[in-house]
């Protein structure tokens, strides 16, 4: 959670903080890379910027062209040798990969550092850091201002990073997919698990399961001596006894009762209208200047519909969220909403939006005036904003603070159409996962962008593919686009921003062809998958039957000795039966999988 001492941790390591007490020890002469936090405004390359990562690369640079100066012909010949020891001659290849992993074209790999905005110095850090050549790499946050396609790539590229590797992170696939054990730091206290974060959950459930039943075991025992205590502590014959049980629940080390309960608990109310179709598209461009980034798009949401926007940074998920929210005109075609239609619209700028010199409190009675204040904070207690943190200014509210705040603005203005994009920056896991629970019961229309696998998984039933200036259905799911996007970095250089062959109408009408022949030849093991499964039913129904009679107790007495037999009979026949017919089932299904 946040606030733990994550990063507190991580100033240790790298020895902006000293401990108060106790012993803190590192091998010496370790290398670490971490990710900075300020980016200087230079005018220098981004791909230079990014090399600057590798310091001993530097360092040589620098001795080999002061030996240069010199002309000192042995200096420049052993400093040659030490650049290719160190793979020095394909820097720039190597960090050009590093930026075109991370969603950098190649215009944007030669342009200065001081042209990007804040999210993208931020991701020119995190190149920077990647290409250091450390034994300790340490990350905080880092898909924070990633998109998933970049995402996709840095957990394969971690995955491939031959030193150890100390990361903090809320989202739940990348540290399933990263690591291979999990530190947990709670009440002060840090504890080391094997295996990656669901594995840390199961865990942490049986341990939490195990600390209740001893909480539980010992308050009895202490409810024992205690009344032992109170009965006979008046006896003179008894209070040497007596105290004796006294000293003994003094001494006892009291186990905690388990707490798991999250701080955030919140939900959409119904919506006050809700038509069965909210917005339509029909041939909307979109353009900022004279750069087209949609064009030609039909879209058309409806009540109930969850959609997830997949594509490459820069496609047009959040212009195309734009538009649907109104913030964006269209260049052309025509955008009709329904005539009840409220939007709920939350984007990583809004945060920016909000007025440092007001409270929560504040903030939601600009909303609605007249709202009764005990509710208000009824409200915002679910988004953990209580006591006095309702009332008191946002000005030193950290950034997951703030974004909860922006969401819960969202949430409490009852819309039929949510859209969001990037929700879950700076929100911790216990905020996401209460977020998912709500959206899951959320009753009017989601589109939602996010680099968050969990999160779309949860909430979303359909997906988009942003490309190419085009919106189209992705035929797949989230395992699928990352086997996708693996397949897209080997295949095209990193300045092809065209969509891709499979992508145009020759291909997608042979795909669909394909596809139609593929059923075909399924249909008839799909026929006897069905006849099998109504076998199947039919049986279990019959077994249900048999175990129903042979529960009654009556069946056991000596005038029912031959239904008995019977039944038994019939028992015996069909567990085999069933369970022949079940196996075929599976066999089956995994020939129709595979």
């Amino acid at each position: 959670m946040n606030g733990c001492g994550k990063s507190s941790l991580f100033a240790l390591i790298l020895g902006e903080l000293h401990p108060d007490r106790g012993d803190f020890e590192m091998p010496p002469k370790l290398s670490i890379a971490h990710v900075a936090q300020e980016t200087p405004a230079l005018d220098k390359s981004a791909l230079d910027y990014v090399v600057d990562g590798d310091t001993e690369l530097r360092q040589i640079e620098a001795r080999l062209a002061e030996a240069e100066a010199r002309n000192d012909g042995n200096q420049i010949g052993q400093l040659h040798v030490a650049l290719e020891n160190i793979d020095g001659y394909t820097a720039s290849n190597r960090a050009a990969q590093l930026l075109s992993g991370l969603g950098f074209n190649i215009q944007q790999q030669a342009s200065p550092v001081n042209s990007f905005s804040g999210g993208w110095r931020m991701r020119l850090n995190l190149a920077q850091a990647l290409m250091c050549r450390s034994d300790i790499l340490l990350l905080d946050e880092p898909t924070n201002h990633l998109d998933l396609d970049a995402v996709i790539w840095l957990q394969q590229w971690l995955a491939n990073y031959p030193g150890t590797l100390l990361l903090i992170s809320h989202d739940r696939d990348f540290l399933d997919d990263v690591t291979g054990h999990i530190v947990r730091i709670e009440q002060q206290q840090v504890s080391l698990f094997t295996g990656n974060y669901s594995a840390f959950e199961r865990r942490r459930a049986e341990l939490l399961a195990q600390q209740q039943a001893a909480y539980e075991k010992q308050q009895s025992e202490i409810a024992h001596v205690q009344k032992f205590i109170n009965r006979f502590r008046a006896q003179a014959t008894k209070a040497r006894q007596a105290q004796s049980r006294i000293k003994t629940l003094e001494r006892m080390e009291k186990i905690a009762p388990a707490h798991v309960d999250s701080p955030f608990s919140f939900e959409f109310l119904s919506p006050e209208k809700l038509p069965g179709q909210l917005l339509s598209l029909d041939k909307v461009s979109a353009a900022y200047g004279d750069k087209t980034i949609l064009k030609d798009i039909k879209l058309h949401i409806h009540s109930g519909d969850r959609i997830a926007l997949l594509g490459a940074n820069g496609a047009g998920k959040s212009t195309l969220i734009k538009l649907l929210a109104g913030q964006l005109k269209p260049a052309s075609g025509e955008i009709t909403p329904a005539q009840d239609l409220k939007i709920g619209y939350f984007a990583q700028h809004q945060l920016e939006q909000l007025r440092p010199e007001q409270s929560p409190l504040q903030h939601l009675l600009a909303i609605e005036p007249r709202a009764r204040e005990q509710s208000l904070r009824d409200f915002l207690g679910g988004f953990a904003f209580r006591g006095d943190m309702a009332s008191e200014p946002i000005l030193p509210f950290s950034g997951g603070e703030k974004a909860r705040l922006a969401l819960a603005l969202r949430v409490y203005q009852r819309p039929n159409l949510l859209l969001l994009d990037e929700p879950t920056n700076h929100l911790d896991l216990e905020m996401r996962h209460a977020l998912s629970l709500a959206l899951q019961d959320f009753e009017g229309a989601l589109v939602v962008i996010s680099h968050d696998r969990h999160l779309l998984r949860s909430v979303s039933d359909s997906l988009l593919l942003v490309k190419g200036g085009g919106v189209m259905e992705y035929d797949g799911d989230l395992d699928d686009y990352r086997q996708y996007i693996f397949a897209q970095s080997k295949s095209a250089t990193p300045e092809d921003n065209k969509a891709a062959s499979d992508n145009s109408n020759a291909a997608r009408k042979d795909k669909k062809r394909l596809e139609a022949e593929k059923r075909q030849q399924l249909k008839p093991l799909r026929d006897k998958l069905k006849k099998l499964e109504q076998q199947l039913d039919k049986l279990n129904k019959q077994k249900a039957g048999i175990d129903q009679q042979l529960a009654e107790p009556d069946i056991y007495d000596d005038t029912n000795k031959a239904r008995l037999n019977e039944l038994l009979q019939q028992q015996a026949k069909l567990i085999p039966e069933l369970q022949g017919i079940e196996e075929q089932w599976l066999e089956l299904s995994e020939q129709l999988e595979g």
